[in-house]
């Protein structure tokens, strides 16, 4: 018996439709979504991301921008860029493509961001409400990761879920969704020793390194386990995971391929975000 692939691309089209649902809905008051991202330099990857961002974007009727900055644009011009963005009324999400380029304070930009415009969940004020339990605005790898277990039905109450990645991208705020759904959660790293004696008691395992030397093998795997792969690193031209995936799809009960799994929903949880975000601004509007 080989494992369930949990179909991203099919769970994001549907999130999509129900986004450009809420985007109808808010045309007819008269509001039009508008999401505003910001790229320093020319990194490729952060390239490609945005470029199919913008695209899903036009796909459901938002409106977006990218703000293309170079490599040695001063942190005083882009925080000058946010704060621009801050006040227009007409821009309803922001996103920083991350990583910036060597010598930015992240953390700073990211507090640059008005929390109810920041689409990506990043700020410390959202970040403090999904620790809290108050989802709003949540980072939209982890959301997307939930959007897809809960489609499938696979039962996140009760179960013990290990996630490999302590970043406040991933790992932080989904053992924050994962505990909001009462899961027993363990976070590993880098750092964590004997981590197949971990993995091996999760249900759900979560692993998120992207490291070319790292992999996932039936050894790290509890039988029926949901596998849920956020790792990309690229070997000989291709795109891999982190997780063995012939091997451990027959061994899982779930598993999400790579690509076509967690990427996709990734996006579709940024426009999501962004439809909320416009409505969080105009209630009463």
């Amino acid at each position: 018996m080989t494992a369930v692939v949990l179909d991203g691309r099919r769970v994001a089209s549907e999130v999509n439709r129900q986004v450009a649902v809420q985007v109808g809905h808010l045309a007819k008051r008269g509001i039009k979504p508008f999401l505003a991202t910001i790229q320093v330099g020319d990194d490729p990857a952060s390239s490609s991301y945005l470029r199919g961002k913008h695209k899903a974007a036009e796909e459901v009727g938002i409106q977006s921008e990218n703000h293309h900055l170079p490599t040695d644009t001063p942190q005083e011009k882009l925080e000058a860029l946010l704060g621009q963005l801050n006040t227009n009324p007409g821009v309803h999400g922001i996103l920083v493509q991350l990583p910036l380029p060597h010598g930015f304070d992240e953390d700073r930009i990211i507090e640059r961001i008005i929390p109810y415009k920041d689409v990506d969940g990043l700020h410390p004020i959202n970040e403090g409400r999904l620790a809290t339990g108050k989802e709003e605005l949540v980072p939209c790898t982890p959301k997307g990761i939930v959007k897809l277990l809960t489609h499938y039905k696979v039962p996140i109450p009760g179960q013990r879920a290990v996630i490999i990645n302590r970043t406040t991208l991933v790992g932080r705020p989904l053992a924050n969704l994962f505990l909001n759904r009462d899961a027993t959660v363990t976070i590993c790293h880098s750092k964590t020793p004997n981590l197949a004696q971990i993995t091996k008691t999760a249900e759900i395992l979560v692993s998120a390194v992207g490291r070319q030397n790292f992999q996932i093998k039936p050894d790290h795997i509890k039988p029926k386990a949901a596998v849920i792969d956020v790792g990309l690193t690229r070997v000989e031209g291709k795109l891999r995971g982190d997780v063995d995936f012939e091997a451990v799809s027959k061994l899982a009960g779930f598993i999400t391929p790579v690509p076509g799994g967690v990427g996709p929903m990734t996006v579709a949880c940024l426009l999501e975000n962004t439809v909320l975000a416009a409505n969080i601004q105009t209630r009463g509007g």
